[in-house]
């Protein structure tokens, strides 16, 4: 119930019926009301605006001057606890339909509300129900675009990235014609954390990197963007693709000052990571660059083998299944395992020998095409290759005896037997 002094203001307004009382109350609020009694008495407020016989145009000039009045006080429950008594009262009114301006404001002012508080699941509700599409209201696309980067940047903030996704298709369908900056750069950032969320690496290392060039954002903001695309692009899947990625992170310059440079320049280098170098960059990752996928293993531990096993090709022409195992922390089996999946995607040149257990690395760069990897007749090549690196030695020391010769004839004739 209305505290005395608010509910006889509100009598007497009742009587006269004459919107100039309503505003004189919202106006003296602080004085009519007390701390303990102004959620009451704000809720006693619109209930008889709401429910008063004032016309169309007087009932909505007064719910906006409400929503100033709720908005003047700053106070984050208050807003919650009487905005949404008043959007759900509202559609029992017959004004209901007058007043979609006005309680898209208030839901607006709510979901700001939750947002303060740190719910961010309840301000992208309450985001969410505010109409965008009604025929009684027409809201321009970059009204619209606000709305939902709004939402798609709260449910991000909880790591629901499958309800932010489906917001940010809504945005894919009108940012072709928002021209304001701030929007489209929180529309490219949202873009690159779903990718990040989704484990859709590479393409999240390219939006971060595009993104750490924009001059709307701070210095420290974009080498902090250039960092998230480091860490993307350490955890993509080894390969081709990766390796052009790392190349440009490399050449940044401005990688060079921050901590991922020492594992990105092993990385662009192709050279074997030590567990303490993976322990190290670990933490600076986020929880779900952390998760555990299908197989046990988790995305960095999964991104470290493939890069290690693709480093190990630049060493060695053949290895067997338990030595690379061995090199690779892991069995026989799964060093097999995963070395059939790399060359199967295309990201390996190279073929598997299973008789006697034996891994054959091609050494030239995988093409990135899916069944590209494998080698037709890796033993035939490697004897051509053997046979050629012999012809070449024994060409090289035919040129020095014949410089010898030339240079030196009685020093070749007692020393070399011709």
């Amino acid at each position: 119930m209305a505290s005395p002094k608010v509910a006889a203001a509100l009598e007497e307004a009742a009587k006269s019926a004459n919107a100039s009382d309503y505003s004189a109350i919202l106006a003296n609020i602080k004085s009519l009301s007390s701390p303990d009694n102004i959620s009451t008495d704000l809720k006693a407020f619109a209930d008889a605006v709401l429910t008063g016989n004032l016309g169309v145009v007087s009932t909505r000039s007064l719910v906006t001057e409400f929503i100033a009045a709720l908005r003047s006080l700053d106070n984050h429950d208050l807003w919650i606890e009487v905005g949404r008594h008043v959007v759900e009262t509202t559609p029992t009114t017959p004004l209901s339909s007058s007043l979609v301006e006005q309680t898209a404001t208030l839901r607006e002012l709510i979901a700001t509300a939750h947002e303060a508080n740190e719910d961010f699941v309840e301000a992208a509700k309450s985001l969410a129900e505010i109409p965008l599409d009604s025929s009684q209201r027409r809201v321009p696309d970059a009204e619209k675009a606000a709305i939902w980067v709004r939402i798609v940047r709260n449910y991000l903030e909880v790591d629901d990235s499958t309800a932010a996704e489906t917001y940010l298709n809504k945005l894919k369908n009108v940012m072709h014609d928002v021209a304001d900056p701030e929007l489209n750069l929180h529309f490219r950032l949202s873009a690159a954390r779903i990718q990040d969320s989704n484990r859709q690496f590479l393409q999240a290392a390219k939006s971060y990197h595009d993104i750490s060039f924009s001059p709307a954002i701070a210095e420290e903001e974009r080498l902090h963007t250039l960092s998230m695309a480091i860490k993307c692009a350490i955890l993509a899947p080894a390969g081709p693709m990766r390796s052009r990625a790392l190349g440009q992170l490399y050449k940044d310059e401005r990688s060079a000052g921050l901590e991922e440079y020492g594992i990105l320049e092993k990385m662009f280098f192709d050279q074997l990571l030590s567990a303490a170098e993976v322990d190290k960059f670990a933490r600076g990752l986020a929880p779900h660059q952390l998760a555990t996928t299908s197989d046990g293993s988790t995305v960095l531990a999964k991104a470290v083998v493939e890069h290690n096993l693709l480093s190990a090709s630049r060493l060695y022409s053949n290895i067997g299944f338990d030595e690379l195992g061995l090199l690779l922390g892991l069995d026989g089996t799964k060093a097999e395992d995963t070395t059939a999946r790399m060359i199967e995607q295309g990201r390996l040149a190279g073929s598997i020998d299973q008789i006697d257990r034996i891994i054959w690395f091609e050494g030239a760069e995988a093409s990135g095409e899916k069944g590209s990897g494998r080698a037709e007749v890796p033993v035939g090549k490697e004897m051509r290759r053997c046979d050629s690196n012999v012809q070449a030695l024994a060409e090289d020391v035919e040129r020095v005896t014949d410089a010898l010769q030339a240079e030196f004839p009685e020093f070749v004739a007692a020393q070399i037997a011709v």
